[in-house]
């Protein structure tokens, strides 16, 4: 297949995340670029030329208060001051931090410490626990509160100095707006989720991030027609380069969810047609079709019957998919044309499944290493089970292929990180002769498509020298109607001398108890329901893959903000 047909050729070149503002400026001005939910629940428009109105406004504020240069952490929920303060800080003042507003306060204070921030802006919510680091945190020279009106003792308020920046500007103040971007210099500080190890501070400039923005945009159709409802977390590479600052290039316009238990309500509200999403969110939502179907008489025969109706015309070219499932494309907001997922392997049979409803769900790959997307299936070429092809500019090999053809991954391009923040040692370790070394095994098939099948560090070795990935054997899990999460793990056996596989099952309790008219507490029927289950799902697996022991958990796992289950320090409630 050529290169014309997977990607668009008349994509605009931007220099920096400032030029990529002024020309989104010029060319969609009074067009509404966020839909923001005031106190009273009704959404006001905020325009591209107000947008960028605020974000000169309060940079002129952070640069007059001697923070040219500087680093400044960012942190807060998903709104339409984080978007303005991110561009007010990269755009011509200093450094942005952002940080993960669920870390506890030692950790935030420690972040702080090791970025060498000298102010902080902060979501009003986050006051408490602000009030607390304040106390240890005597190098913070500036506290920005996001929502409060006036600046007191110890705070500065965010409104304030936006109204303050813009009479600056009407003086002739221009040092925010005169100021160059140097386009490779670290300009963004992200620390890693560090659930293994010690946070890492991956730096990324704007060079890193504006040809991740455009290479994206080059694989994927999106206009100033489109909308999102941000849903993951900003602080997150993820939705920061894709849900948020693509959306800004293209001309979008960009809605805040209110929190995961509010996604339903916000869908209804904004009718997006886009969505950046994790897998654990998509899975959930195909669960809860069926289920939904379930409860209705001949419900999931209709749905079934429905299913093989459009599939069937599908050969024809006849698509009827969204008129024949408009209930469910209605729960969803009745727009939605692009559904993204990734942070974590997307299960197939969900992928399929979604489609088959009328989702159009393409599964990407990337690292915070690799601002961040590296790779996304495409309209045309595209697979289930796998992460698609690099991104425009970008170039994927693997490294030490076994029989297998499995291989690490390595990625070239101009979307690498520039190193990891004072830490020379760990930065050798995964930059070599102008490659990333992820970290991550796969494969790559004759028409370029790339399947990730597990991540070097996690992969489980048998004394006869066989390979098991983790993530291989929790997607055969996962397909299970009686499991919800796993974890798997390897685990020495005494008594054979041999690795086994263990895995650690948190049960679909509710599904359970429906089917099987039991309650949660019924330990020991619920452990034979899932024992039965393990039996059926080793038989789909060659016999060293075999899961053999089991441990039931009453609650879900830990997980980061991106929805990954924390692989490491998770607690083992009971051994079945």
């Amino acid at each position: 297949m050529s290169n014309k047909t997977l990607y668009q050729a008349d994509i605009r070149h931007v220099t920096d995340l400032k030029d990529l503002l002024c020309q989104s400026v010029q060319l969609f001005g009074d067009k509404e670029a966020f839909k923001v939910k005031n106190k009273d629940s009704v959404y006001t428009s905020i325009s591209y030329n107000e947008y960028k109105s605020d974000v000169d406004a309060l940079g002129s504020s952070l640069v007059d208060l001697g923070l040219k240069d500087c680093c400044i952490s960012l942190i807060g929920e998903n709104r339409y001051e984080w978007c303005v303060s991110y561009l007010s800080v990269v755009n011509g003042t200093g450094i942005v931090v952002p940080l993960d507003k669920d870390l506890p306060s030692t950790e935030i204070e420690n972040l702080l410490y090791r970025s060498k921030s000298s102010a902080i802006i902060f979501s009003g919510k986050l006051l408490k626990q602000i009030k607390e680091i304040h106390k240890e945190c005597t190098s913070i020279k500036y506290f920005i509160n996001m929502d409060a009106d006036n600046d007191d003792d110890f705070y500065l308020s965010y409104k304030k100095l936006v109204e303050n920046g813009k009479n600056l500007i009407l003086s002739g103040y221009k040092d925010f707006l005169n100021a160059v971007v140097d386009n490779e210099k670290m300009n963004m500080l992200l620390f890693t989720s560090g659930t293994t190890d010690l946070a890492k501070g991956v730096m990324l400039s704007h060079k890193n991030i504006c040809s991740d923005v455009m290479a994206i945009t080059s694989c994927l159709y999106i206009d100033s027609t489109d909308s999102a409802l941000s849903i993951l977390p900003l602080h997150h590479t993820y939705e920061c380069t894709a849900g948020f600052l693509v959306m800004i290039y293209n001309g979008c316009s960009i809605a805040f969810c209110e929190g995961l238990k509010h996604i339903s309500k916000n869908l209804q509200e904004v009718k997006p047609t886009i969505l950046m999403l994790v897998p654990l969110i998509l899975e959930n939502l195909y669960k809860k079709i069926w289920m939904t179907a379930k409860k209705k008489r001949f419900g999931k025969l209709y749905l079934k019957l429905g299913l093989i109706i459009c599939n069937l015309l599908k050969i024809l070219n006849i698509d009827i998919t969204k008129k024949v499932f408009k209930s469910i494309n209605d729960s969803l907001g009745g727009n939605l044309r692009l559904v993204i997922s990734g942070a974590a392997g997307l299960a197939p049979n969900v992928s399929r499944g979604l489609r088959d409803f009328g989702f159009n769900v393409l599964q990407g790959y990337g690292l915070t290493e690799c601002s961040p997307i590296v790779t996304v299936n495409r309209d045309n070429l595209f697979r289930h089970d796998s992460i698609g092809l690099p991104i425009y500019g970008v170039n994927v090999k693997l490294d030490n292929v076994d029989e297998n053809g499995i291989g690490e991954l390595m990625v070239q391009g101009d979307i690498v990180m520039l190193g990891y923040f004072e830490n020379p040692v760990a930065t050798r370790k995964v930059l070599k002769d102008g490659w990333f070394y992820t970290g991550d095994l796969g494969t790559i098939d004759s028409e370029g498509l790339i399947r990730i099948t597990g991540r070097k560090k996690n992969v489980i070795v048998t004394k006869n020298g066989k390979n098991i990935f983790p993530e291989e054997v929790e997607a055969y899990l996962g397909e299970s109607e009686f499991i919800l999460e796993s974890l798997v793990t390897g685990e020495f056996d005494e008594s054979s001398g041999e690795t086994i596989v263990s895995a650690q099952i948190y049960p679909d309790y509710d599904n359970i108890q429906e089917k099987f008219k039991v309650s949660a507490s019924d330990e020991k029927v619920i452990e034979k329901i899932i024992h039965t289950e393990i039996k059926k799902i080793n038989k789909l697996m060659p016999l060293y893959k075999h899961v053999k022991m089991i441990n039931l958990r009453t609650y879900e796992f830990e997980k980061t903000t991106s929805q990954k289950i924390k692989r490491y320090g998770q607690q083992v409630q009971k051994t079945g």
